[in-house]
């Protein structure tokens, strides 16, 4: 999918959501229990009910591998059924991969020869050997991590040198040498607020993929504030507060209303690009 089809979508569906799927087999409504596979119905359930409200499904790949084999079949299943209903949507391999050069092509074959992922997250810290096997696939996404939202991001996300400069920014500006916004993504944690619009003076035209939007307390005025541009530049991902929202028989209409609420205000933060 290119940068101008996903601006297309998110313009059409007035709707920049990315709809995190870390399904817990702990956390899923019991009565799926009873499936043949839990996991895939309870994902194929979310997906159905909340497809019209977003742009992007973000599979966590830790939460399938902790099944082992059972886990990876659930996920390989919902990939596939994505892909094939609903082509429009965006699909994100939640994988966080990054290692030495002949590593990371097998995993980027696993993510995008064998799986069909539209993107995939990738870890900076090895430097662009690690990454740039994922680069080599035409249409395919590396979305970077640059500012994480979780707490350790401050061990050393926002070191700074001598001069100044922290880490993240290190990396957003080394990594635009690897490639251009037609292929690289970031992941900005929402929680990280008005350092947004620090990364937006680096990386004016990227897509941002921010997550900790909802359970995790961040907020979609404020990630829209600094983090919007002239082509909406956002995939704003939330999970639980969606697909957890109600643990009975109705978890997807619970789900579908969480997600349609984002939706509205999506859509009335995108009307400033029409201005």
């Amino acid at each position: 999918m290119t940068k101008q089809q996903l601006f297309n979508n998110i313009l059409s569906k007035q709707s920049f959501l990315c709809v995190g799927l870390d399904t817990d087999i702990k956390k899923i409504p019991p009565h799926l229990l009873k499936e043949e596979d839990p996991i895939f119905a309870f994902n194929k359930a979310i997906i159905d009910a909340t497809q019209e409200y977003c742009v992007a499904y973000k599979p966590n790949l830790a939460f399938y591998e902790s099944l082992g084999a059972k886990g990876q079949l659930s996920l390989e299943k919902t990939v596939n059924y994505i892909r094939s209903t609903y082509p429009d949507q965006f699909i994100i391999a939640d994988a966080k991969r990054g290692d030495i050069g002949n590593t990371s092509e097998m995993y980027a074959r696993a993510i995008f020869d064998y799986a069909d992922y539209d993107a995939v997250t990738v870890a900076p810290y090895m430097g662009e050997d690690s990454v740039t096997p994922f680069l080599v696939y035409p249409g395919k996404w590396v979305i970077l991590l640059a500012l994480t939202s979780n707490k350790g991001s401050q061990d050393f996300q926002l070191t700074t040198d001598a001069h100044g400069e922290r880490l993240f920014e290190k990396v957003l500006k080394k990594s635009q040498e690897w490639a251009s916004d037609e292929q690289m993504m970031y992941v900005v944690g929402a929680t990280q607020g008005k350092s947004v619009e620090d990364i937006r003076k680096i990386v004016p035209d990227h897509f941002l993929l921010v997550p900790g939007v909802g359970a995790q307390g961040g907020s979609l005025e404020e990630v829209a504030k600094y983090g919007m541009n002239a082509q909406c530049g956002l995939l704003v991902n939330s999970s639980r507060q969606i697909i957890y929202a109600d643990h009975s028989e109705n978890f997807a209409e619970a789900a579908a209303r969480e997600a349609r609420k984002l939706q509205e205000e999506m859509a009335t933060l995108l009307l400033s690009l029409r201005a």
